[in-house]
């Protein structure tokens, strides 16, 4: 009997081809008589249908901030005419942090109209944001062996330190989430 190990739409290294690929479809693979599947299938949209030995999805840190990525989304109340002068015209940027496609961050049009350059930098800097804090995290490791570090180094590895502090401290007056809801 077999269980499938991915799912539909999960994103997936695909070995034989050596690409990253997303799950299409999910083919079991069924003989007369048997309650369950005796194999399974996947369709990754290249031709031809992989094994689960052919696969191997996506390894998460222990804090895994996901995949924040830069999408793109339709500008409902200007034509491309009308916002000629924004680097993508007809469009403006969306950051997305949840592996669905939602949550995360947007500007309103106006904003974006005011200023499009500073908002595309700010969503490639948030964009880059997990990425940025861990070689915060990297750096204030280096802090164990401070006596090998020479002064300038030091001087950043104090500021990662610092600003990693001010990132995973709560704000006073907050609860967690949690708490909150309770």
């Amino acid at each position: 009997m077999a269980k499938a190990h991915f799912h539909k739409h999960q994103r997936v290294f695909v070995r034989p081809v050596g690409t990253w690929a997303l799950i299409e479809q999910v083919k079991p693979h069924w003989v007369k008589g048997m309650d369950e599947p005796v194999r399974i299938s996947y369709d990754c949209g290249l031709g031809r249908d992989f094994t689960t030995d052919e696969l191997s999805e996506e390894e998460r840190d222990e804090q895994d901030t996901g995949r924040w990525r830069l999408m793109r989304a339709k500008n409902k109340w200007q034509s491309p005419d009308e916002c000629a002068h924004h680097p993508f015209p007809g469009t403006f940027p969306i950051v997305v942090t949840d592996q669905q496609d939602w949550g995360g961050w947007r500007v309103p049009g106006a904003e974006y109209d005011r200023d499009p350059q500073l908002i595309e930098f700010q969503a490639r800097v948030i964009t880059a944001a997990p990425t940025l804090m861990k070689l915060a995290e990297k750096l204030a490791e280096q802090a164990e062996k401070p006596d090998e570090l020479p002064d300038e180094l030091r001087e950043i590895v104090e500021v990662a330190r610092a600003t990693l502090k001010r990132i995973k401290s709560r704000p006073s007056g907050t609860a967690p989430s949690s708490a909150r809801a309770a």
